[in-house]
């Protein structure tokens, strides 16, 4: 059977919530997002809004990613390290690939590589202010 691209937000939805089910049980990963984040079906919505804005362009997302890494990485002191933005990464492709194929598809993970090192450096930075 074909793989259908990533069309609208149901499919972004099922994207986000099957990707952040492996997260949460990832053996490196999990504890970072399990120790953070408190109410996950708030922070599921917004992650959905998230990538609906960045896939569709629909603005329904208003948080600032790069403030919400900082404050996580603060909480977690600094130990955030390149290698578990490649693990989340990693992670982000398999699950596409598994569930969705096309061009949309290509631009959520095209997004997310430009994107995890993003949010890397502004934390680097943020972490020499300190």
């Amino acid at each position: 059977m074909e793989k259908q691209d990533i069309n609208n937000r149901a499919d972004v939805k099922k994207l986000v919530e099957t990707f952040y089910t492996k997260i949460r049980v990832h053996k490196t990963l999990g504890p970072f997002f399990n120790d953070i984040i408190t109410d996950w079906d708030a922070h599921l919505v917004l992650l959905t809004d998230f990538w609906e804005t960045q896939l569709f362009l629909k603005r329904k997302y208003t948080g600032n990613p790069v403030t919400a890494h900082q404050e996580v990485d603060d909480k977690t002191n600094h130990t955030i390290t390149s290698e578990h933005f490649g693990l989340w990464l990693n992670t982000w492709f398999e699950t596409i690939d598994e569930l969705f194929s096309g061009e949309v598809s290509w631009i959520a993970k095209n997004r997310a590589q430009k994107m995890s090192t993003m949010l890397f450096m502004h934390m680097y930075q943020h972490r020499q202010k300190k």
